[in-house]
């Protein structure tokens, strides 16, 4: 009695079903995300911006940046410190560069950011003085945007966030710096180092 054959065409059919499945849901996750970002990028960026003027942001600019230097001027001498300041400085500088295009520049608009990062071997203070100037620089187009807007449906690519109004890119530099200078830490107290409440005389009790 002959064995009856299992049809070769079947695990074929369900490897091409099983893959169909998972490029469908791969599609639809990039769809989701991508929509979802869209949204965040409209709530967060551009409709705040859109609101404001570009004497506004400058502002926002300026004054974020006081708590931008405070924060980079207390930094302990870490690597790990080290590293986001240059993330910092480079994300703004580069941010700067793509600016250029709103007031008639011809930047490069494909290239990554790591071309305006400070050489991996700057030291603290030299960073710390490069976030000064870089926020300076920030607020200072800001202000040339004011005196030359660009139209106001003009948009500059992002890597990963796509298109962006000039003012949508000025928000965002601001509050990059501000989220990222929050991981800087200060210098780590040393063992046997006294609390300064406990060097202060005691009270003397009437």
């Amino acid at each position: 009695m002959s064995q009856r054959r299992t049809s070769p065409a079947v695990p074929a059919l369900i490897t091409v079903a099983t893959v169909g499945v998972a490029a469908g849901a791969a599609y639809l996750a990039r769809t989701r995300q991508r929509d979802l970002k869209g949204a965040v990028v409209s709530r967060v960026l551009e409709r705040p911006a859109g609101r404001s003027s570009y004497q506004e942001l400058a502002h926002s600019l300026e004054t974020s940046g006081t708590h931008l230097t405070g924060r980079a001027a207390r930094a302990a001498d870490t690597h790990a410190n080290r590293e986001v300041l240059a993330h910092i400085i480079g994300i703004e500088r580069w941010g700067q560069h793509r600016l250029g295009a709103a007031l008639g520049r011809h930047p490069d608009l494909t290239a990554p950011y790591h071309t305006h990062r400070p050489p991996q071997d700057t030291a603290l203070p030299q960073l710390q003085a490069m976030i000064t100037s870089t926020r300076a620089a920030s607020v200072d187009l800001a202000r040339q945007l004011h005196t030359r807007p660009p139209n106001d449906d003009q948009t500059i690519p992002h890597n990963s966030l796509g298109d962006l109004t000039a003012k949508a890119w000025l928000r965002y530099l601001t509050h990059h710096a501000d989220l990222e200078s929050r991981k800087l830490r200060g210098p780590t107290p040393q063992k046997g180092d006294m609390n300064p409440t406990e060097t202060q005389p005691s009270a003397t009790k009437l």
